[in-house]
């Protein structure tokens, strides 16, 4: 068992939470899927779908493959450019944000670059939704499950509030598994995403006005008022998280109201009530499901937006073998991250001071879900290295375009105070770099005044032709170090 850890969770309970996770996000997923788009206020009772089977939703789906990645690649290799090779094998689904990141991708852009270049969609719904995994491989660890949920989204979102709408959301499904009041899961994840956000400030509008006492369709207005100006207020992440909170909040406790108030918002309404099931799961496992609902859908999953055909292990095709599956990485994911749970066979332990436990990690999650835009990182053996252009990743003939580049020394155990660190780039014909240092000294993260952090600023300058495609690479290699740092840069015409 691990130590020092703040969570002991009993398995067989941890287990029955994440059943009910996905139990609950599908009967959300089957109950708001028929009225997704309608943006008026709605009266919706309940199922109006055939029994015994869930809609398909893109929500599920696409975690199947996150799945899949933590157990092919394992969690350590989990971030935003192999979210993104797992995006191009696996999922062919061509809507708003998932195709613009794709094809950027396909040009040779990276993640978070992909995601931010030309994306008019990337504050809308595609990654909040999808949060689950994460928070369930990192019971009680809001911290670990929002830095996978940021890479998750900055795929298909990049800078946009889609990405902070992730951070948000599995936050506070993490908080969900060790704290037992649901308002406090929301104010824990407000507090883990930047304060002047559009997202944090629509749920800070809806904790205000449910406090004042307003309705919970005054509530909903006043939300879709404060974002009529994203996306011309369509599928944006900020009112529809909002509408989930809402949700959460006016249902006092009950899962049916709870569903029901989110659906009747209106919007993305598969979402708002597969979010807002999926988190009533996570509190009250199995037992705070409704039976009648819980049968009605059954525990089949079915897929709309992956390409199952394509993955060679098999995706799970019940929300038990998904369980099943998951609760199988959650100890590898815990150990290596450095998580605050640890799995037992024994008694939950939970301690009086949760909530200052857990906020002990708000501040390393906003760091995280602050994403600069058109950025990349790339983590190497001993270095890694953060890429920021100063605009969008194009470059005229003749033109130019100004490039960051942050190397930090991402151990202290190797014993040396300082390295040196050789560049060497490899530019398209015509190119030229100017400003680029040959040698950088990197210092070891071991002495209080050493932070470990170099920074290298250069002009990359086009010749007279450029191509559609024009490819970079540096190549970072240290003194008395075996293997090289590679980072591609690529500009469009």
């Amino acid at each position: 068992m691990q130590k020092n850890v703040d969570f002991k969770l009993n398995v067989q309970e941890y287990r029955d939470k994440v059943y009910a996770c996905f139990i609950g996000k599908n009967i959300g997923g089957t109950v708001g899927g028929p009225y997704e788009g309608k943006r008026e206020i709605l009266d919706v009772k309940g199922f109006t779908t055939e029994p015994g089977v869930p809609l398909p939703n893109d929500d599920l789906d696409l975690q199947l493959v996150w799945l899949f990645g933590v157990e092919r690649l394992g969690i350590s290799a989990i971030n935003a450019a192999t979210l993104g090779e797992l995006w191009l094998s696996f999922i062919p689904a061509p809507w708003q944000e998932y195709g613009i990141c794709k094809a950027n991708m396909r040009r040779g852009l990276i993640p978070p670059i992909a995601g931010d270049y030309q994306n008019t969609w990337k504050h809308s719904n595609g990654a909040w939704i999808r949060t689950e995994v994460w928070a369930c491989m990192a019971p009680g660890c809001p911290a670990i499950a929002a830095k996978y949920a940021v890479e998750d989204a900055k795929v298909d979102h990049g800078s946009g509030e889609g990405t902070y709408a992730a951070a948000f959301v599995a936050a506070m499904q993490s908080a969900a598994f060790v704290l037992r009041d649901l308002r406090a899961c929301i104010e824990l994840a407000l507090n883990c995403i930047p304060a002047a956000s559009r997202m944090a400030k629509s749920i800070r509008l809806v904790l205000e006005s449910y406090d004042a006492g307003k309705e919970a369709m005054e509530t909903r207005n006043l939300v879709q008022e404060s974002n009529s100006d994203i996306g011309d207020g369509w599928f944006e992440a900020p009112s529809n998280v909002a509408y989930a909170v809402i949700g959460l909040l006016y249902g006092e406790g009950d899962f049916k109201k709870s569903m029901l108030t989110a659906i009747n918002c209106g919007d993305d309404t598969d979402c708002t009530a597969s979010t807002v099931g999926a988190t009533f799961g996570i509190l009250g496992g199995t037992a705070g499901i409704p039976e009648d609902w819980r049968a009605y859908i059954g525990d089949e999953i079915v897929t709309i937006s992956i390409d199952r055909s394509g993955i060679l292990r098999r995706t799970p095709s019940t929300c038990q073998e998904l369980t099943d599956r998951i609760a199988a990485q959650a100890p590898h994911v815990l150990f290596e991250c450095g998580g605050e749970s640890v799995l037992w066979d024994g008694a939950t332990e939970i301690p009086d001071n949760v909530d200052e436990l857990l906020k002990k990690q708000c501040g390393r999650i906003r760091g995280m879900s602050s994403v600069k835009p058109y950025s990349m990182h790339f983590d190497g053996a001993v270095l890694s290295a953060d890429v920021i252009l100063d605009g969008a990743p194009e470059i005229a003939p003749n033109g130019e375009r100004k490039v960051k580049i942050v190397l930090t020394n991402q151990y202290d155990k190797f014993g040396r105070v300082f390295y040196y660190a050789n560049l060497r780039w490899w530019l398209p014909d015509g190119f030229s770099i100017e400003g680029d240092k040959k040698t950088v000294q990197i210092s070891t993260n071991d002495y209080s005044h050493y932070n470990g952090v170099s920074t290298v600023e250069v002009t990359v300058r086009a010749g007279e032709r450029v191509e559609a495609v024009n490819r970079i690479v540096l190549e970072v290699t240290l003194d008395g170090r075996i293997l090289p740092l590679y980072i591609p840069i690529h500009l469009l015409s």
